[in-house]
């Protein structure tokens, strides 16, 4: 038996850190949703006790540095399943990207395994499993619309914003979230997007107040590092996009546009920067 799942990407409508905590980890408030660019794992057992996995892909690692192969060795070993695995991962979110990607995959994995195996774990249980791999992972784990918080873990699902064409654009650099997170001093911060302005909005179904509340207190040390995501934002206004935002740590972009007339305009305009783009949906 096969089993397939999809593993969508994530952008944050808003990220702000509160404070560095105790146990080195930052206290965070995030309102993260999920757009159509995913991945899609396809997941087969395998006659010996072994965890296999294969990629279109040449750039991602295929062993123990994998997040869906950590995965698969979390859920064996905690429910004791001495059966294998043959994971195939169809990349197509871009990897350290600010999009979730590894930790998509790696809740897709939990998902698809619990099915596999019937081991019947619930989606709770599927989420505190995940807050072992990484931060994202049990959002991912439950998709739709949320606010997180403490280190990404805790979260309060909400309703999905409207419906609107989202363009994302990855310039040829790869951010790593442990350095920007490490070079944040966020007892510095002197502006915080504000999380019931954004909720606010979502609520009222207010394309235009979503817009005007984005904010991502991690761009005062990407943009500052790596004045190209800057300037992709700037490209990204001036092409029309009605909200601009970095999601994650980043170096994605992503442009929230209303009108579809306006999509191939910003579309062939940010394909002349860099090669990276796409024109997704929201996932509602």
């Amino acid at each position: 038996m096969k089993i397939y799942e999809k593993a969508p990407a994530k952008i944050n409508l808003m990220l702000d850190v509160l404070r560095k905590r105790d146990d080195g980890f930052h206290e965070v408030e995030m309102i993260m949703t999920m757009v159509d660019l995913a991945d899609r794992l396809e997941m087969e057992e395998l006659p010996r006790d072994t965890i296999i996995i294969s990629s279109q892909a040449g750039y991602i690692p295929l062993d123990e540095k994998n997040l869906a192969f950590q995965a698969a060795k979390l859920i064996k070993d905690r429910y004791d399943v001495s059966r294998g695995v043959y994971i195939h991962l169809d990349k197509k979110i871009p990897v350290a990207a600010g999009l979730a990607g590894g930790s998509s995959d790696a809740a897709a994995a939990l998902r698809g395994l619990n099915r596999l195996w019937e081991l019947g774990i619930s989606e709770d249980e599927l989420c505190t499993l995940g807050a072992e791999l990484g931060s994202d992972v049990p959002f991912c784990v439950t998709g739709g619309t949320a606010v997180a918080r403490g280190r990404g873990e805790k979260l309060e699902p909400i309703g999905n914003p409207p419906q609107c064409w989202v363009v994302l654009a990855k310039p040829p650099i790869n951010v790593s979230t442990a350095d920007v997170y490490g070079k944040l001093r966020a007892s510095e911060l002197k502006q915080h997007p504000s999380t019931s302005a954004m909720l606010s909005a979502i609520e009222r179904g207010s394309f235009s107040d979503i817009c005007a509340n984005l904010g991502n207190v991690l761009e005062s040390v990407t943009l500052h590092a790596y004045p190209e995501v800057l300037q992709l934002k700037e490209i990204m206004y001036r092409l029309g996009a009605d909200g601009v935002l970095m999601s994650g740590s980043g170096p994605t972009v992503f442009g929230l546009v209303s009108k579809e007339a306006k999509v191939s305009r910003i579309y062939n305009g940010l394909r002349g920067f860099c090669k990276e783009v796409y024109v997704v949906r929201m996932l509602t």
